[in-house]
């Protein structure tokens, strides 16, 4: 969409939904770009009241960002989405086009990739996922974008197993999973994603290799984990929650603006320094 038109809108809706740090990324993007017209917010909406929020929106709304638990119970309220969101069920962005349809995208995907790009991982012939929650199923898609051979999940019980190998087939992805108990194995693989809650891989920071690769930890806040600073100490390679945050922001602010380049740089900056204040 245009954004020369005035008084355009964009959000965050999900529950809860304060610590979202997507309206520093948006607007930080929004002044860079000289959008003084255009604003973005943040609604605390839960599955619930997502039809209701969806059929009050005017014209001048340009888009969406999703967080839980909203990005599957968008799709039945939308014109269509897109294969990257079909691929995992999962929609976090949506789009109103001039012609009033409203599409559904997924950006942590290429997000994901495109992180991992920044520092220099193009492709990898294995990789290790830690944890099988929704974020697993997109670390997944990611890889069935760079990673040329297996993929071994750690996960806590024999139904997360079954999802992942599930999530495989369907990716194109050959997926292998192993009990959490062995977890600390998969901190030898060349890329290890690490998609746990808060704490959940604190006890696997001693057993990190004398030469880790790379470690991509989902989490932002707080940051660093104690996995990524030890994994730091060790020289290897970490991308953290932030770049991820970072880099689906700046594909949802080119879609939902139309601008053919997100400030990153920009972004990144008002993301490091909204976490530094808090």
């Amino acid at each position: 969409m245009s954004g020369t038109d005035s008084q355009r809108r964009a959000a965050v809706l999900g529950s809860p939904i304060a610590h979202s740090l997507s309206p520093v990324l948006h607007r930080a993007a929004y002044e860079e770009l000289g959008l003084g017209d255009w604003s973005y917010d943040r609604f605390d909406v839960d599955e619930e009241a997502l039809p209701g929020f969806f059929g009050q929106l005017g014209p001048e709304w340009a888009g969406l960002s999703l967080t839980m638990p909203l990005k599957r119970a968008v799709i039945p309220l939308l014109d269509g989405i897109s294969e990257t969101a079909a691929s995992v069920e999962a929609v976090n962005t949506v789009v109103f086009t001039e012609d009033g349809r409203r599409v559904g995208d997924n950006t942590d995907i290429p997000g994901m990739v495109a992180a991992l790009r920044e520092r220099g991982i193009e492709q990898v012939d294995s990789a290790a996922i830690l944890g099988a929650g929704a974020t697993a199923s997109s670390a997944l898609a990611a890889l069935a974008r760079i990673c040329t051979g297996e993929v071994v999940a750690y996960v806590r019980s024999a139904e997360r197993a079954a999802e992942m190998r599930e999530w495989g087939e369907r990716l194109g992805v050959e997926v292998r999973t192993q009990d959490w108990a062995d977890a600390a194995q998969a901190l030898h693989a060349p890329l290890v994603i690490a998609t746990t809650p808060a704490g959940t891989t604190d006890a696997l920071a001693t057993a990190i290799p004398e030469r880790p690769a790379t470690l991509f930890d989902v989490l932002y806040d707080p940051w660093p984990t104690e996995l990524a600073a030890r994994w730091s100490a060790y020289a290897g390679s970490v991308v953290s929650g932030l770049d991820l945050l970072v880099h689906q922001a700046v594909l949802q602010v080119e879609q939902m603006t139309g601008r053919a380049a997100a400030p990153l740089d920009a972004m990144r900056k008002a993301g490091e320094h909204a976490l530094a204040a808090h």
